[in-house]
């Protein structure tokens, strides 16, 4: 692959073709007992240990890549480097050469090497869908659009998507871990409804229960006020 490398959304054109780097035998060809296959020289150790995306070893990036955007907004080349960016970083920043030079190891579905200018725009790319579909979610969950039912409902879901690509990536969650972590995303959406719910109706009355909203928190602040007053006074 060329400096110019890959751009924007641009899926990964050579994922229906082998590698020739994977497509050596594993044994002895002249028939003698299978060995393990030697190193690749050159290969580092981090590299050659890393287990990620190991599910779907032998998928094709057309495939994963249809997979991922039908769910999300990130294709699975922005998904997967992001990943390996996360998990090679060091103290002085990210292993970018490395991460480029080994993606077809590390990386079951992707079979080019990247440049290191193409690793770091695909991870630009993806925290900038990240960050533009946080907003529009969080913006949709204060605007009063939804119900907190359907805020509920659909909480549930991309919270499954999250969990499946996070299973895929070879996270294993007990039953427990995803019950908590669930219930932490429910109760922070909670107080995000409710925090939203007094800056948009702040002394009005609320349209699901009819109790005006905002005089709870005026009333506790004047009783602290007189409280603090009171005890100024006995002084």
């Amino acid at each position: 692959m060329t400096d110019q490398g890959r751009t924007g959304d641009e899926t990964a054109s050579g994922a229906e073709r082998a590698d020739p780097a994977d497509s050596g035998a594993d044994g002895d060809t002249d028939g003698g007992e299978p060995t393990e296959p030697s190193p690749a020289p050159g290969v580092p150790e981090d590299v050659r240990s890393y287990e990620r995306f190991t599910k779907i070893e032998g998928g094709e990036y057309e495939r994963v890549n249809d997979f991922v955007r039908e769910r999300t907004y990130v294709t699975a080349r922005e998904w997967a480097i992001a990943r390996l960016c996360a998990d090679f970083r060091t103290d002085t920043g990210v292993e970018m050469t490395k991460i480029g030079e080994n993606l077809p190891r590390l990386v079951p579905f992707m079979t080019d090497t990247y440049t290191p200018q193409a690793v770091n725009q695909a991870r630009a790319a993806f925290e900038e869908k990240v960050r533009k579909s946080g907003a529009t979610f969080l913006y949709g969950a204060m605007s009063g659009f939804f119900t907190p039912e359907e805020l509920d409902d659909m909480l549930y879901e991309v919270t499954e998507v999250a969990k499946f690509l996070l299973e895929v990536e070879g996270v294993d969650l007990t039953v427990e871990e995803e019950l908590d972590a669930e219930d932490r995303i429910s109760a922070a959406m909670r107080e995000v409804r409710e925090a939203s719910t007094e800056v948009r109706h702040d002394g009005e009355r609320c349209p699901n229960c009819g109790h005006e909203i905002g005089t709870e928190v005026e009333a506790d602040a004047d009783t602290d006020t007189e409280t603090e007053t009171g005890a100024e006074a006995d002084d």
